[in-house]
């Protein structure tokens, strides 16, 4: 039984395999409607979502399986004291996998040691967010042809973005990744992704306040939002919601093949006359991560491609 808990938790030959199921399943998603009939997936949101809890819902229910599960923390037991380790051994009675969310860094991985079930991490504080990322190596891949040799812009909330920590985690494992981390300096990337990831694997990057002088050299402009619910007190959040925002103007100076990708939900990071631009590929993204998590689904389940068996015949 194997469990996501961490990006690296699958290898890079594992990833490029799970991506090449996504596209099939892009390319002919009626083929894998009854994949998952008779299954069960129980989404433990312990923190609010929309768009991962419904893809989730939505790549389970597509493969012919059932959902259960709670959306906050307020309608489960945990509102009563039950411990995450208790919680996901009642759980592991009644669904054949789960993908949990929680506030507390580490808690999907508690889970995961007590789980009789696969564990999905769905993000976990200002830690991890590995199905955000397989979602935005599908879009990359799908938008550059490669997920090599890329510069890749990293903007906004550097320090609490869970999204960009994964990312920069799974890419940095692909050979000619160049980062360029654009931020004020109060949300810059943690000393220990600097150190432990970039500079210990001698990945090139560079730290910079300005998104207009980074434009003109990114393949990616990964936008996020500063979130408010990180912030301890809300002058700080007030004082630096505001610290870029991409517009049409920007975007004359980015490469005409430059894809720009965001987590959603956005606020007013990227104005919404760059949503018309060719190269938005954000609301994109969210339908890739449909595809991704059925895949991920499947192989964490072992089931079977009806696609490959064809092919395989």
């Amino acid at each position: 039984m194997r469990h996501l808990i961490d990006p690296l938790d699958f290898s890079s030959e594992e990833i490029s395999a799970l991506l090449d199921l996504a596209d099939r399943i892009c390319d002919d998603p009626a083929a894998y409607q009854e994949v998952a009939v008779h299954k069960k997936l129980a989404t433990l949101f312990y923190e609010p979502s929309t768009r991962t809890r419904l893809s989730f819902e939505a790549a389970m229910l597509n493969l012919g399986g059932h959902v259960l599960g709670f959306p906050s923390e307020n309608v489960s037991s945990a509102s009563k004291g039950e411990s995450v380790a208790d919680t996901i051994r009642v759980v592991s009675c009644y669904a054949d996998i789960v993908a949990m969310r929680h506030p507390k860094e580490g808690a999907p991985l508690r889970a995961s040691r007590y789980s009789r079930i696969p564990v999905i991490n769905a993000g976990d504080g200002g830690h991890q967010h590995p199905t955000q990322t397989l979602t935005d190596l599908m879009t990359i891949r799908r938008r550059m042809g490669r997920l090599e040799n890329l510069t890749i812009g990293l903007c906004g909330d550097l320090k609490f973005g869970r999204t960009v920590h994964s990312l920069i985690k799974t890419m940095a494992r692909r050979p000619g990744i160049r980062f360029v981390l654009i931020s004020p300096e109060e949300l810059r990337v943690p000393d220990y992704i600097i150190k432990d990831v970039l500079e210990a694997n001698n990945i090139p990057y560079e730290e910079t306040r300005s998104l207009e002088e980074a434009m003109p050299q990114l393949d990616i402009l990964y936008m996020t939002r500063v979130q408010r619910e990180r912030f301890f007190n809300e002058e700080d959040y007030v004082r630096l919601k505001n610290s870029y925002i991409l517009t049409r103007d920007k975007m004359a100076d980015a490469k005409p093949t430059m894809a720009v990708l965001h987590p959603l939900p956005r606020v007013n990071e990227i104005a919404l006359d760059v949503d018309d631009d060719p190269r938005a590929a954000y609301f994109e993204q969210v339908q890739n991560g449909v595809y991704v998590r059925m895949a991920l689904i499947m192989t964490l389940l072992g089931l079977k491609d009806p696609k490959a068996a064809k092919e395989g015949n």
